[in-house]
């Protein structure tokens, strides 16, 4: 099975997120900040395996859309789901490989989207 890369600077949140994703799928890593993704993305062994990333809190440095057209940039076909605040744009991650959940997300919600995005891949 694939591996899930959390993303996600809020150790509490990160904790229980990654938790709850590891009760349906083998392998979840979590990171701290975009820059710590970006580097293990560039690893040919980690990206030839990763089959979503879950990006949570709003991270220092390069963050939201942008963020995600660096993914993209990197990794096209890599699915990406976004769990943003409300204040943010749902059209700013428009596309095929990425999704956009306000906050509060559900489990169920986050763990039937990580689904489906990896289902695509």
């Amino acid at each position: 099975m694939a591996t899930i890369l959390l993303v996600d600077n809020d150790p509490l949140q990160a904790f229980l997120r990654k938790s709850i994703l590891e009760r349906r799928f083998k392998d979840v890593q979590r990171v701290g900040d975009a820059a710590e993704a970006l580097c293990l993305v560039e690893q040919p062994k980690f990206a030839g395996n990763l089959g979503l990333v879950i990006s949570g809190q709003h991270r220092p440095g390069i963050g939201g859309p942008a963020f995600v057209a660096e993914l993209h940039e990197r990794l096209p076909q890599l699915p990406v789901l976004v769990l943003g605040s409300a204040r943010e744009a749902a059209a700013d991650y428009a596309g095929n490989c990425a999704r956009f959940l306000a906050r509060p997300v559900a489990t169920e919600q986050m763990l039937a989207a990580a689904g489906q995005l990896m289902a695509q891949k």
